[in-house]
């Protein structure tokens, strides 16, 4: 695989949206870093070579329709325009006038295709598709756990109103659900449907720890640090807080974070 070409292909698509929406240079920086966390993981879970470097694509290629998300609709929310994921493939296999794919300026061959699509389609999901081989499943499970592993530091890195379009204040001033509460609880990610409150949606985002399926993802997350740091905000309203002080020591406890 021709690393070289594929970085100069994402600049040269990033560089047609304006880099100075801090929501499209937070996007650059996130996918730059899960391109290299998924390198990692795959080496690290004894990957073959090949698939190492198809992990490392597929996390270069992962968040491609977030750009044009933003521009079309000014906003990371799936829920109030279209689903990042599945435009991000489209976009990536959709053929033009000439027969040509965006695909093919990142990567030459059309061999993976399949495994790219399948990948950046579904990262987001809460659940894969049901029936995915076993290398399916591993190239989806790298990607997946390297973009929850990144969002965590997003949180941590970035300002409040870049990632979630709301203020500082809002969130903080947040209820919690108690059916969110309790999928923390049931050690699961939280579907969309059931984030009511600001709060939800960042606690949605300390749940992707729960979930995450390779050793090396866990050791990297604690390594960071940056759940650790979610968990110790503090919130306004006391049964917020003490809500979020209950999560911090149970996962302290479960996983030693």
């Amino acid at each position: 695989m021709d690393k070289t070409r594929a970085l100069a292909a994402f600049d040269a698509y990033t560089s047609a949206y304006d880099r100075g929406n801090p929501r499209i240079a937070l996007k650059v920086d996130h996918t730059l870093r899960v391109m290299g966390l998924c390198e990692r993981i795959a080496l690290a879970e004894g990957f073959a070579p090949h698939d190492v470097e198809l992990a490392w694509l597929v996390g270069l290629l992962h968040d491609i329709g977030r750009f044009e998300q933003v521009r079309r609709y000014d906003t990371f929310s799936d829920a109030k325009s279209i689903s990042h994921a599945e435009l991000g493939a489209e976009l990536l296999f959709e053929e033009g006038a000439d027969g040509s794919m965006l695909v093919r300026s990142f990567v030459e061959s059309d061999e993976d295709d399949g495994l790219i699509w399948l990948a950046v389609a579904h990262h987001s999901d809460l659940r894969l598709p049901e029936g995915l081989t076993e290398r399916e499943r591993a190239l989806c499970d790298v990607l997946r756990d390297a973009d929850k592993v990144d969002i965590l530091k997003v949180n941590c890195v970035c300002p409040i109103e870049d990632i979630y379009g709301m203020s500082e204040a809002l969130i903080r001033g947040s209820q919690l659900s108690p059916a969110c509460i309790d999928m923390f609880y049931q050690h699961r990610c939280i579907p969309r449907g059931i984030r009511n409150h600001p709060a939800d949606v960042m606690l949605g985002h300390i749940c992707f720890a729960w979930e995450l399926v390779f050793d090396e993802s866990l050791r990297i997350l604690k390594e960071q640090g940056h759940l650790a740091q979610m968990l110790s905000r503090r919130w306004g309203l006391p049964e917020t807080q003490a809500a979020f002080d209950g999560m911090a020591d149970h996962m302290h406890e479960v996983l030693g974070i």
